[in-house]
């Protein structure tokens, strides 16, 4: 893959390989040694942009939560490349720490920095809002870490138009750290949650997207088909797509642009929620190093407009 031109978040100073590497299957689906193949083949591509969270992966039998962490960490330090990585972790969905107070997320961020063995996260979310802790607590617990040099810039994820307009105005008035990124849930099957007033507040705030679930738990990368059984521990997520009319309408869709291109649909759904305003870095999971090669590939794939107006018509 030839060297593509990093994207900045937002008014921050990371910049990110355009498809972001999410890390919710390293230490649950994907063993350590897997893991760590699939983040050597991710770098080695140029890729410099990984996505976990506290929590993952509590939700394992016998899992405790930060075991995606302590993968993510200790691959940077067999590599020695913490420096050539950004790392996005979150807080507030944790076990143990659960919600956004201003000693829960102090407390986290302790317990991230431990396990990815590093003294500062690059790029920290509040990973669920919770509407009963003001912002007047959590803006300045978060400002609290960056000043620290714990972390570098600050992020949300669920979170709705009201209350990131709210902390992004708190922010501005206190001179305290403001978010520079949105993680929303959106894909080619998923539009209304971000698109509208929560894609208006971060456009207008400058504010770049890093959507989760931009493959739909998989149903965009056209494996999930009519009659067909797909061992994986995300199928019944990604197979509820094939009941609904606008599911197949976009797979159908799909299946014409990449069959045209000779590439694959994960490509194609890729490349589309790259070129949606706002949106730096969808964000893909890959357990083994061989689903790897057309998640990179939608990083340099250039839709024609025609392309994308038939795929945002399907999926609407």
């Amino acid at each position: 893959m030839t060297s593509l031109p990093l994207r900045r978040l937002g008014t921050s100073d990371l910049h990110v390989f355009p498809l972001g590497l999410g890390g919710n299957v390293f230490g649950w689906t994907a063993d350590a040694a897997q893991s760590f193949a699939a983040l050597d083949a991710y770098a080695a591509a140029g890729g410099n942009f990984v996505d976990t969270a506290d929590t993952y992966s509590s939700w394992a039998p016998g899992h405790q939560g930060g075991e995606s962490e302590t993968v993510i960490g200790d691959w940077m330090a067999a590599r020695g490349n913490r420096s050539d990585v950004i790392v996005a972790t979150k807080v507030g969905s944790h076990p143990q720490y659960k919600g956004i107070g201003a000693t829960t997320i102090k407390a986290a961020a302790e317990q991230s920095l431990r396990r990815l063995r590093t003294d500062y996260i690059d790029l920290y979310y509040t990973h669920v809002d919770d509407p009963a802790v003001p912002v007047e607590e959590f803006v300045p617990a978060l400002d609290r870490l960056v000043k620290e040099g714990k972390v570098r810039a600050v992020a949300a994820s669920n979170i709705s138009a009201e209350r990131l307009q709210e902390a992004l105005d708190f922010s501005a008035r206190e001179g305290l750290a403001s978010y520079v990124a949105l993680q929303p849930h959106y894909s080619l099957v998923s539009r209304g949650t971000y698109e509208g007033a929560l894609r208006d507040t971060a456009e207008r705030a400058g504010l770049s997207a890093v959507p989760y679930w931009a493959l739909a738990s998989g149903f965009l990368t056209g494996k999930y088909r009519p009659g067909t059984q797909v061992d994986s521990a995300r199928a019944e997520g990604a197979a509820k797509h094939l009941a609904t009319e606008r599911g197949r309408e976009v797979l159908a869709a799909l299946d014409t642009i990449a069959g045209a291109r000779g590439i694959e649909v994960s490509s194609v759904a890729l490349a589309w929620l790259a070129a949606q305003p706002t949106v730096a870095a969808p964000l893909a999971s890959a357990r083994t190093v061989e689903q790897l090669p057309p998640l990179l590939a939608s990083a340099e794939l250039e839709l024609t407009a025609d392309e994308l107006a038939v795929l945002t018509a399907a999926s609407a």
